[in-house]
């Protein structure tokens, strides 16, 4: 299809068990998806397959017009991706990091020390820039990971709970640079469980539920499927109405 950056065709993964069954994907330049499910609903599985991380799958996927399966490397060439949890060489500093990053993207030496600083400067981190990352806080490893997952200017980002330990300030930093990177016609896959988040920058919404999509669309198509906030569809959706009476019985045992 034209203009399509992701086309997944039947996408299914099986470990012991099925994780994903049948998933169906088109994802054209420029939107935000949002991606959402419980925990264990195949949310990562389904990115780290779309990354070239996990190689082995049944079914048909291409990104940016490659076969992942076939050209993984030449797909993470043009694609920032930026996980809850990923593994920094913390015995470096934020600039060393960063200038191993760039290399990696065969980036020019110069530029990336530009783009460093000044990104660095944005997420409040200039003072920490020849810190060790050691004693750094899940939120300031979450900015530098963020900045390492876009210095490159990739044409498709992929973040999975990428706003893990940030603060208000980067929190809304974060949100308007991926408004202006969809602008500037990035397109932008974004697994979160913060649905008040993915219900606000997302072009459409997509909802897995036990290896398998249960909804796709804009919010408003959805909310004509179950009315309410994104979280009442979400739970409408996915069967599981128990919070209220399990933040009940919760209340009861702490008065016991």
């Amino acid at each position: 299809m034209e203009n399509s950056v992701i086309v997944a065709r039947n996408l299914s993964k099986t470990y012991t068990e099925t994780v994903l069954k049948n998933i169906d994907l088109t994802i054209r330049q420029g939107e935000i998806i949002g991606y959402i499910g419980p925990n264990g609903a195949g949310k990562s599985t389904t990115i780290k397959i779309l990354t070239g991380i996990i190689p082995d799958f049944d079914g048909d996927v291409t990104v940016l017009g490659l076969d992942i399966r076939k050209q993984p490397v030449e797909v993470k060439k043009q694609i920032g991706y930026i996980p809850e949890n990923a593994a920094l060489y913390d015995t470096l500093t934020p600039l060393e990091y960063l200038y191993f990053i760039g290399q990696l993207y065969k980036m020019d030496l110069t530029v990336v020390d530009k783009k460093a600083k000044d990104l660095l400067e944005l997420f409040e981190l200039s003072e920490h820039r020849d810190s060790r990352m050691t004693t750094f806080s899940k939120g300031m490893r979450q900015k530098v990971l963020l900045i390492a997952g876009m210095i490159h200017n990739p044409a498709l980002l992929f973040l999975d709970e990428p706003l893990s330990g940030l603060d208000a300030n980067a929190v809304i930093l974060v949100k308007e640079i991926l408004s202006q990177l969809k602008h500037a016609g990035k397109t932008i896959f974004y697994s979160s469980h913060l649905m008040d988040v993915v219900e606000k920058i997302s072009d459409r919404i997509i909802i897995i539920n036990k290896g398998e999509m249960i909804a796709n669309g804009t919010f408003a198509e959805l909310n004509a499927q179950a009315t309410g906030s994104l979280e009442k569809i979400f739970t409408d959706l996915t069967g599981n109405r128990e919070h209220a009476s399990a933040a009940g019985h919760f209340i009861d045992v702490l008065k016991s």
